[in-house]
């Protein structure tokens, strides 16, 4: 270490850093630059500038905007003649943990004759080769130190996700229960189902399953006060939108709430999902029913609530002649009377189509077809695939179990199950993948009353969005052709509709 004399007028930059505090509290920060202020006015040091990064980590590579501002300050200070510029820190693991970073900081700071030291102990003159060769060698400990954190952190989550134990805070949907030891020591803990966040959990993924939006349903949530995950505590980040005390709901994290893995009981750890220790909250039915009606979204982009016409657009109704998809067009004499909206193909205009008199008609048919029992049968589909997908899931499992028991037995190495067993999840993930995209795409809990007796009212009352979720559900395929007659009424005779399983 170098022991010189610094001249006269000396110019500190103190960085501060921790790497965890999810609350913001800052109390480690502010601490450390409390120290760093001591350790520089003792020293008869003035201070050039403070830099402070809270909840940032220095090994993991994400960025961290104060550490650049220090280091292009503390260079460019130490162009001006007669002033010795140091870089001041806690500790060097408080300003380096990564060799890369580390490194190049040793490099800018040579080139700039800067100096560093630690509250700790510790100054080193960066102009010469051997300080700069004790720096490193410090901060080799640091590195070494991090990653076998790193490693040991690794092992211990992928034991967590094996066993199904969450990992951090409790869940929105849940509340959690904690075990003691016969000295009243917590041991352990257990999630348990709360009932309130439950239920919200469950409103809303049975509401977009019926065909609501998710602005609508972000709407209702923040008007009737339901609190958001995370509400009251203090986070560093926050979703754009959102109010400071995080009550507010935005579109984003209902979408998030209602997709969580964790909903039907699945802990994922880096691509694989493990059954979890927690109770689910929906059924796994529900479950590929969203996945699988958001991606058909993702497809065409759709907004199911910008939707204001029931049979534009899609596969459900389509021109007789082309094949094209429908649009709707104000059509008519206006000497005679307004212009009416109208059904027309959207290619060449080949057939036309009063938008009021379709829809009905296709709701007096779907409510004819909706009162007959074997609907519910059509909904429900064909899951023979998906049990399939599912069996072959239970059979990989099983040969994990085997693998661990001959390894148990001497037969494979610890290494050679480890590579069985990473192999086989990410296969029994796929499989489980299958089989919730094999499931039925409508969830008919979701619309009390729709098959039975009473399914007209229960189709009146639907919202246009609702209403072809439905169609779509029944499978309905409507070809629209050009009229035979001209006069008043609907000529029902050019319109051909098929139907999922059972005839109209």
């Amino acid at each position: 270490m170098n022991t010189l004399t610094l001249p006269r007028r000396t110019v500190a930059f103190l960085y501060a850093r921790i790497s965890e505090d999810p609350r913001d509290r800052r109390r480690g920060v502010n601490r450390q630059m409390n120290d760093l202020r001591t350790f520089s006015k003792d020293n008869d040091w003035e201070i050039g500038g403070e830099y402070v990064e809270n909840d940032v980590s220095a090994h993991s590579g994400e960025e961290r905007p104060e550490y650049d501002r220090l280091m292009a300050d503390a260079i460019e200070a130490a162009r001006e003649p007669g002033v010795r510029v140091i870089v001041v820190g806690y500790h060097p693991s408080r300003v380096w943990r990564r060799r890369v970073e580390r490194a190049q900081a040793i490099e800018d700071l040579r080139h700039a004759k800067c100096w560093v030291a630690f509250e700790s102990g510790g100054l080193f003159n960066m102009a010469k080769a051997s300080d700069r060769s004790q720096l490193a060698n410090l901060g080799e400990s640091d590195t070494a130190e991090s990653e076998v954190k790193s490693e040991r952190v690794a092992r211990a989550a992928l034991e967590r996700a094996q066993e199904g134990r969450a990992n951090g805070p409790v869940a929105y949907g849940w509340r959690r229960q904690y075990e003691y030891d016969a000295r009243g020591q917590v041991d352990g803990f257990h999630d348990v189902e709360d009932p309130e966040q439950a239920a919200v959990v469950r409103d809303v993924v049975t509401r977009l399953l019926s065909g609501a939006s998710l602005i609508s349903i972000t709407a209702d949530l923040n008007e009737r006060a339901v609190p958001a995950p995370g509400a009251g505590m203090r986070l560093k980040r926050r979703a754009v939108g959102q109010n400071a005390d995080g009550s507010l709901w935005n579109k984003t994290s209902v979408k998030k709430l209602a997709l969580r893995p964790a909903n039907v009981g699945l802990r994922v750890h880096q691509g694989v999902e493990y059954k979890a220790a927690w109770p689910a909250l929906i059924t796994d039915e529900q479950y590929a029913q969203l996945r699988n009606l958001f991606a058909e979204r993702a497809v065409v982009r759709e907004l199911p609530g910008a939707r204001k016409h029931l049979l534009t657009w899609g596969e459900v109704a389509t021109c007789g002649p082309c094949g094209s998809v429908l649009r709707v067009a104000l059509k008519g004499n206006a000497t005679r009377g307004r212009k009416q909206p109208t059904y027309v193909c959207d290619a060449s205009g080949c057939v036309g189509r009063n938008e009021e008199a379709l829809d009905k008609y296709v709701g007096t048919v779907v409510v004819k077809l909706l009162s007959k029992p074997a609907a519910a049968d059509v909904f429900r589909g064909d899951d023979s695939a998906a049990l399939a997908a599912l069996e072959r899931a239970e059979g990989l499992k099983a040969r994990q179990e085997a693998a661990a028991d001959d390894y148990a037995d001497g037969i494979i190495t610890r290494e050679q199950l480890r590579r069985i067993t990473a192999k086989l999840a990410k296969q029994i993930t796929d499989a489980q993948n299958e089989a919730r995209r094999l499931r039925p795409a409508f969830d008919l809990d979701a619309f009390k009353g729709l098959v039975g007796p009473g399914s007209g009212e229960a189709w009146n009352a639907l919202l246009v969005p609702q209403k072809r979720r439905v169609l779509d559900g029944l499978g309905l395929r409507l070809k629209v052709y050009p009229v035979a007659r001209r006069g008043p009424g609907f000529d029902k005779t050019t319109i051909g509709l098929q139907w999922a399983g059972v005839g109209a």
